[in-house]
């Protein structure tokens, strides 16, 4: 997927996640912080890539994750999130030190939805790598320029943005059952 779609992506989940209300700060959460929290890290995962978009304003660091993991393997994995969760709760930074918590948890919907937009496309991602598994939903074809991506991503935007909340109880109901089995 494009950089172009994965930023359009990131906002219509940013969007779905709010209206949708997958956590309790993102349902109070303020648009304001919501999408440019999705937008920050929409192109994070990219990083192991030194021709993409990020990679190449980020050479020095997007070199060696290439090399050493290679593209869509860990920065595209649960791994890699779980990591990043980890090496900040043990930096201890305070929850509210430099983004407001309702930022914090856009930003994580950001990465999550890069993993989701690739997993859109025939090469899929290995979401539990180092395991070998491609997980993949190949709807989009991955090529430069690809018009058809972009019409979808806005499409999707439009749709969850215009879609009733009420036709979203199913799915808050949903993620209420998984919070009550988790906590």
């Amino acid at each position: 997927m494009t950089a172009e779609g994965h930023l359009i992506f990131a906002i219509a989940c940013g969007i779905f996640s709010k209206k949708a209300e997958i956590t309790l700060k993102l349902a109070n959460g303020d648009w304001w912080h919501i999408i440019p929290g999705v937008l920050l890290t929409a192109l994070l995962p990219d990083i192991d890539h030194p021709q993409s978009l990020l990679g190449q304003r980020c050479r020095w660091i997007s070199i060696p994750i290439f090399y050493i993991f290679g593209h869509r393997k860990f920065t595209h994995s649960l791994l890699a999130i779980f990591s990043g969760i980890i090496f900040f709760r043990l930096l201890h930074f305070p929850y509210n030190w430099f983004f407001p918590s309702d930022t914090l948890h856009a930003i994580l919907i950001g990465y999550l939805s890069h993993l989701l937009a690739d997993m859109l496309t025939p090469n899929g991602i290995s979401l539990f790598w180092p395991c070998r598994w491609r997980f993949c939903l190949p709807l989009l074809q991955s090529q430069k320029n690809n018009q058809l991506e972009k019409i979808f991503c806005v499409f999707l935007v439009v749709l969850i943005y215009l879609c009733p909340v009420k036709h979203l109880i199913l799915i808050k109901s949903y993620f209420q059952h998984i919070k009550n089995i988790m906590f």
